[in-house]
């Protein structure tokens, strides 16, 4: 699913159910964090943690734990950046080298419309998104729900560049129903290569009944590899 959303640099691994045994999934150092959870939230915790480690062999790494850093964001490998998601009946992982992939973010939804949709979607879209909201096509697609995935997985790309908070109120979506969307920063976004990063560009997917967003910010060494398989006189020409 991920797959067909991300650069072929990255590596996925998802899962439709929670595994069994919860607690020979986990590495020690990952337990103390779900210690004292339900089970059903040690088993969501352990699954997408193997999901991780699955990703992470497709890279050619080692498993390893994935432990939650200062605000709850998962810390990965030296020279790896991820991401990880669950929702009901899906968890997913993804993982690229940062030498290919400066920063990634993924989200996954149920595609149902938000509940309590109207209030929700007062505190979650601007008055731009919401009215481009009613213009998207009525095609079985959940674009309230959509809308607050995408800007999940924005959050999860900006932080680990930043260590900052960023509000729904603090990013302009804009959707296209072709499996799209971009994201205009309205606060100071990251420096990344020197530059200032001021938007996100995403890509989206409704299968199964999911809703699956993912963005993923190329490194410097992509755009300069990319620019030269893009020129006329360059090797992909």
């Amino acid at each position: 699913m991920l797959e067909h959303i991300l650069p072929p640099t990255v590596r996925t691994a998802h899962s439709l159910s929670d595994r069994a045994d919860a607690g020979a999934l986990l590495f020690p150092e990952e337990w103390p964090a779900v210690a004292t959870a339900v089970t059903s939230r040690q088993a969501e915790y352990a699954t997408v943690r193997a999901c991780a480690r699955d990703a992470l062999t497709k890279l050619g790494q080692p498993p390893v734990a994935v432990v939650p850093g200062e605000d709850r964001e998962p810390r990965w490998p030296a020279g790896i950046v991820g991401s990880m998601t669950h929702c009901t009946g899906y968890r997913g992982a993804a993982v690229a080298h940062e030498r290919d992939i400066a920063a990634l973010g993924i989200d996954a939804e149920p595609n149902a419309p938000l509940p309590d949709g109207d209030s929700l979607l007062h505190l979650l879209a601007r008055r731009e998104e919401a009215d481009l909201l009613a213009t998207l096509p009525a095609c079985g697609t959940a674009w309230d729900r959509l809308l607050f995935s995408a800007k999940e997985c924005v959050y999860k790309t900006w932080f680990p560049l930043t260590r900052r908070w960023l509000g729904f109120e603090d990013v302009i979506m804009r959707i296209s129903p072709a499996g799209t969307f971009e994201a205009r920063l309205l606060v100071e976004g990251p420096t990344l290569d020197g530059d200032v990063v001021d938007s996100f560009s995403g890509t989206w997917l409704h299968m199964d009944g999911l809703l699956l967003t993912a963005v993923a910010v190329p490194s410097r060494r992509t755009r300069a590899r990319d620019a030269v398989e893009d020129s006329p006189t360059g090797r992909g020409s």
